[in-house]
């Protein structure tokens, strides 16, 4: 089991990867002209996933923005994008870990595994 510290660690690393691998799709997409709500929809989104504000709700977003971008490519790149919509589907279902303005808000979520018998 990992210390807490380890595990809140890993997943702001998780976190900041995510948002890292969504700037580099979007920019890999729409280098030339991108249209007029990418730039500032992705610029809000990639800072609360950084931050960690929202992160489920964000994370689910961006897996679907990860599939939309592998339906428009016409799967060029698909094994990348759908590693990137996994991840973002993992981080959802993890949440954003200690490090982070939810877990100041809305406070840390401990799952304990209760032991067969």
């Amino acid at each position: 089991m990992f210390p807490s510290r380890t595990a809140g660690a890993a997943l702001l690393v998780l976190r900041l990867s995510v948002a890292g691998v969504l700037v580099a799709n979007l920019a890999a997409q729409w280098a030339l002209s991108p249209p007029f709500w990418v730039v500032p929809g992705s610029v809000l989104l990639v800072t609360f996933l950084c931050i960690g504000l929202l992160t489920p709700y964000c994370a689910i977003l961006n897996c679907l923005i990860e599939l939309g971008l592998f339906i428009v490519t016409g799967g060029q790149n698909g094994f990348h994008l759908a590693i990137a919509a996994v991840d973002s589907g993992v981080l959802a279902v993890l949440g954003p870990g200690a490090y982070s303005v939810d877990a100041r808000l809305f406070g840390r979520r401990i799952l304990t595994v209760p032991s067969r018998r």
